[in-house]
């Protein structure tokens, strides 16, 4: 299988019309929303701008909440958290690029909690790969696919944001 490119402002499109929905059908008013470094902000940054979401974007960065902590250790590029706004009785929007294993989104709603009690979190992924190790789905989802272990997602941005399958 060679490298396969994929249509992110489709992605986006079905993201954004499958968060409306969500907010719609849960009568959520005044969301926030948080995306995860790095790929999760640069998805983020263009759904919040979709939303049309007046509280500025959040960003966490997970490193420190990963229980794998020991094993995968720093990344070279380290970006603080950055959550401009209370999450105290907000619903949250918790924006990742792809989900795999559900480390990163369990690290995320820990770090979530030590800044105060949101009254909702809804995890939105790009992606969604099978491989869960933890019983953590997103409840908005652009594309579910898995291309096997042999296989990695890319995601590059912000501007353009591109994502690619690459062969491991």
């Amino acid at each position: 299988m060679d490298n396969k490119n994929y249509n992110v402002t489709a992605l986006l499109d079905q993201l954004e019309q499958q968060t409306r929905q969500w907010i719609q059908n849960h009568h959520i008013t005044d969301p926030v929303m948080v995306g995860l470094h790095t790929g999760g902000v640069w998805v983020a940054q263009a759904l919040h701008q979709r939303l049309h979401i007046p509280e500025e974007l959040g960003e966490l960065n997970t490193t420190f909440y990963r229980d794998d902590f020991s094993q995968v250790g720093l990344h070279r590029q380290q970006k603080p958290s950055r959550l401009p706004f209370e999450i105290e009785n907000r619903h949250v929007l918790l924006v990742d690029d792809v989900i795999y294993t559900g480390r990163t989104l369990r690290g995320a709603m820990n770090e979530l909690f030590d800044f105060g009690r949101p009254a909702s979190i809804t995890a939105i992924a790009l992606i969604a790969r099978e491989g869960r190790e933890l019983p953590i789905e997103p409840q908005i989802v652009a594309l579910h696919e898995e291309p096997g272990s042999a296989f990695r997602y890319q995601i590059s941005g912000p501007e353009p944001l591109t994502l690619q399958l690459l062969e491991a």
